[in-house]
């Protein structure tokens, strides 16, 4: 009679059960990558937002205007930020910029760092010090924003920089707590429309006349919700003054 193979520890394994766990080894492999690529398929894509450091460093000038977070008005661009433009700003990690931006509120300032890019949304790194943000020469335009009446808007609330290619996907409840922290950081809040708003698919956030965003957004960012909202626009930006009253979870 065939002896079964049997395996001890302090001896070398059977032939017959290398054989085996080899076999089950391999199935392993294989299952466990169609298991990763089954998840996967169902994920939404990210998109192609990300930090363009292929564009190099970025410096343009324009001017300051607080809503109450800072925008940058181009005035003289280059080839990547054309002149017209409207830029919202943040710095390194889960800071923003409205103690450095605030002083030159109205004026000319120079700014310079690395652009965030996804889609029509954009958003510029600065780097530190005086480097990345100082006051230029010259006579600043007057900025006039203007009233689009008040909008009622399905969305999502989302933090800027990582919705602009810092973080992949950088929305959804599973980007909440990383987005809160960088919402109280002072980075721009923006709100993911599921239908284009004057052709805008993102508006930044605010609270009602001119106020940050308010508390109780903070508890819906990443949730889809339906709000009501006055927008206005800010050169070619759309920034949407939420009322916090008419917030609610949508289906």
């Amino acid at each position: 009679m065939k002896k079964a193979p049997f395996f001890v520890g302090y001896l070398p394994v059977p032939r017959d059960l290398r054989v085996f766990l080899w076999i089950i080894c391999a199935l392993l492999v294989v299952g466990a990558g169609a298991a990763g690529y089954a998840v996967g398929s169902t994920q939404d894509n990210p998109g192609d937002g990300a930090f363009r450091f292929d564009y190099g460093r970025q410096t343009v000038t324009g001017v300051i205007e607080l809503t109450p977070l800072p925008l940058l008005h181009v005035t003289e661009g280059n080839d990547r930020i054309p002149a017209g433009r409207t830029l919202m700003m943040t710095a390194g990690g889960k800071a923003g910029v409205p103690d450095r931006a605030a002083p030159l509120e109205g004026q000319l300032a120079t700014v310079s760092g690395v652009l965030l890019e996804r889609g029509d949304l954009d958003m510029l790194q600065l780097r530190g010090g005086q480097g990345g943000l100082r006051a230029a020469e010259g006579d600043a335009p007057a900025v006039t924003p203007e009233p689009l009446g008040r909008w009622k808007l399905t969305g999502e609330i989302c933090d800027g920089k990582c919705l602009a290619g810092a973080m992949r996907p950088g929305r959804g409840l599973a980007h909440k707590a990383c987005a809160n922290l960088c919402l109280t950081g002072g980075i721009p809040p923006v709100f993911v429309s599921t239908q284009p708003v004057e052709g805008a698919e993102y508006l930044m956030v605010t609270g009602p006349d001119g106020t940050a965003m308010p508390d109780a957004a903070y508890d819906r960012v990443g949730q889809f919700i339906t709000v009501e909202a006055e927008i206005t626009r800010h050169g070619d930006l759309l920034v949407m003054a939420i009322d916090p009253a008419t917030m609610e979870v949508s289906d």
